[in-house]
């Protein structure tokens, strides 16, 4: 079977902090022959993601790091093309860490799952209906543990995960405010996403003032995708027995040395509240059950999502820094 070239991005040099287009190559290798035990995926959406900044550091993560002359590490939907695995066949489409490039080879341990035929575009896949969504699902339910009422503070709240966090809290019976960069993704968040408010951090002299405005009884959930002065002046406002998903950190852009800043034991103290780290990784076994609930919400209408779809293997050198700009608005998905 010729199926020509197969082009890569391998991570060329480490970075320190968010990696740019320079840190990366593109490479073109043969489409490799599979043996017995082993899928061919031809790839059709590359994702990317907050946390590809720490896969190529060298910092403490929960994954090791990407190594120099490695294709990035990236989740992928795609389609098997040639199949000599008793469980796949050609045609099955499938998400899985299939990486960065045109074509990959599994034996079945970097497939996350087949996609069902569910009447919706394969690409959600990697959004809303991957793991974007299920993060979003299980860190709000599972530890933010919304009740109806309930004050919910979203940071990067028109993100892939944000917006869904704030679509579910609303589904739960929930008040939410997000917090966004830009007056665009502030008004995407009330007009689309159903935020009762929304906070443009950029543009808002004192984001202390704006959040005790916007939440009077103090804030019940805060699900922090940024830490750094944003959460500064979410924790600030913490009702008592808050809980707190931290679930990123994008603002900073560089753990080593160590970033100071205000401490939050005091908040917690005082507010018998809790902080708690959030990884969907430990949530696999329900994965399945995620994702049927996050698929009918969509259908139903009740979950909007929003894609920002770049084409051809070439974006993808650019397309971390990218994220990290906050130029995408909506998941940020590579077409090939």
């Amino acid at each position: 079977m010729a199926l020509g070239v197969n082009r890569q991005v391998r991570l060329g040099v480490r970075p320190q902090g968010i990696p740019q287009a320079e840190h990366f190559e593109i490479v073109e290798a043969p489409v490799p022959e599979i043996r017995e035990g082993q899928i061919l995926v031809r790839n059709a959406f590359l994702s990317v993601d907050p946390g590809m900044r720490g896969w190529v550091n060298a910092a403490d993560n929960y994954s090791q790091p990407v190594g120099i002359g490695e294709v990035m590490r990236s989740l992928a939907v795609g389609t098997v093309v040639a199949s000599r695995h008793q469980d796949y066949a050609e045609g099955d489409q499938v998400m899985g860490w299939l990486g960065w490039q045109n074509y990959a080879v599994s034996d079945g341990g970097t497939i996350t799952r087949k996609l069902k035929d569910t009447g919706l575009p394969v690409s959600l896949a990697l959004g809303v209906l991957g793991l974007n969504g299920l993060t979003a699902y299980f860190g709000l339910l599972e530890a933010g543990q919304p009740r109806p009422g309930s004050t919910v503070v979203v940071s990067t709240a028109a993100g892939a995960v944000g917006s869904a966090v704030g679509q579910i809290a609303k589904i739960a019976g929930c008040r939410t405010i997000g917090i966004a960069g830009g007056g665009t993704k502030a008004a995407l968040c009330r007009e689309v996403f159903g935020y009762d408010a929304a906070i443009d951090y950029k543009n808002c002299t004192r984001l202390g003032d704006a959040l005790a405005a916007s939440c009077p009884r103090g804030i019940d959930i805060y699900f922090d995708n940024t830490a750094g002065p944003i959460s500064d002046a979410v924790l600030a406002q913490l009702a008592v027995g808050a809980r707190v998903v931290v679930c990123g950190t994008a603002s900073v852009a560089n753990w080593d040395p160590l970033p100071t800043g205000p401490r939050v034991e005091r908040h917690l103290l005082v507010k018998r509240a809790r902080m708690q780290g959030f990884l969907v990784l430990d949530f696999e076994h329900r994965y399945e059950e995620g994702i049927a609930q996050l698929a009918t919400w969509v259908r139903e209408g009740r979950l909007q999502y929003r894609e920002d779809i770049r084409d051809g293997i070439e974006a993808c050198p650019h397309a971390i820094g990218s994220l990290y700009r906050g130029e995408n608005v909506g998941k940020l998905l590579i077409q090939l």
